[in-house]
């Protein structure tokens, strides 16, 4: 019994796992982030080009 605990406590590949998934989770939040921030920038940009486009139809 002893040997079993003294193996589960030397025993890293829990660990690493868990480090594994905290990296991916937070390499998907920056990314998330990031395709955020851009959607709202090119959405910026299509109203601007659209409401360019309607007044110089206009004139």
């Amino acid at each position: 019994m002893k040997n079993l605990v003294m193996r589960f406590v030397k025993d890293e590949e829990g660990a690493t796992a868990i480090e594994y998934g905290l990296i991916a989770a937070l390499i998907a939040v920056g990314i998330i982030t990031a395709a955020t921030t851009l959607g709202d920038q090119l959405s910026a940009t299509f109203d601007y080009i659209s409401s360019e486009l309607a007044s110089a139809s206009v004139k």
